[in-house]
């Protein structure tokens, strides 16, 4: 997507998440989102066929005004994710790029103290680190975790929204309500 009348900006959003929120919570906050006239970018139909992910990740992560990040309950078990994290971040401090945590069926301290299914992934990583035999990759395994940690005791430090999983069948009208999508850009 080409920017438009000089600004540096693509996307109005970057809408950040792991997989097993994209057919409930993050497709009715996109949905919500594109209604209300945002921009907005989302990895499963945003890129071209034929491109490099990560390369058009990162591009429209550079891209965006604002990244809203949905951490859920398996989202640090996902290295793209917290590569992803790291990513919007190093770019929130560069650029100037506003985020948005949206703490999604977990509290901020679960996600601030690797509490819970943040614990459970970190101590798998921590054991893939331990288990590498070549120093200097285990050396480079050990910083990217140490990273990853740093990034969600910043995005948990960030005012954001705390939202439950909603079984009762209409998240998708709370989902426009909770982020008041109407706001004008």
């Amino acid at each position: 997507m080409a920017t438009t009348s000089g600004s540096p900006f693509a996307y109005h959003v970057f809408l950040s998440f792991r997989g097993e929120t994209r057919k409930t919570f993050a497709d009715h906050l996109y949905t919500a989102l594109v209604q209300a006239g945002f921009q907005t970018f989302r990895d499963n139909d945003s890129i071209e066929r034929g491109k490099y992910l990560d390369l058009e990740l990162s591009k429209a992560i550079k891209e965006s005004r604002i990244s809203i990040v949905v951490l859920s309950k398996n989202y640090a078990s996902s290295t793209w994710c917290l590569n992803e994290l790291v990513t919007i971040l190093e770019c929130n401090k560069s650029h100037g790029a506003a985020v948005l945590p949206v703490f999604y069926d977990v509290e901020p301290s679960e996600v601030r103290k690797r509490e819970g299914s943040f614990e459970k992934a970190f101590e798998r990583y921590e054991n893939e680190v331990e288990a590498e035999g070549d120093h200097e990759r285990r050396m480079e395994l050990a910083k990217r975790v140490e990273g990853w940690k740093a990034a969600l005791r910043q995005v948990a430090d960030l005012t954001g929204m705390v939202l439950q999983n909603e079984a009762d069948g209409y998240e998708d009208s709370k989902v426009a309500a909770s982020f008041n999508v109407s706001v004008k850009y």
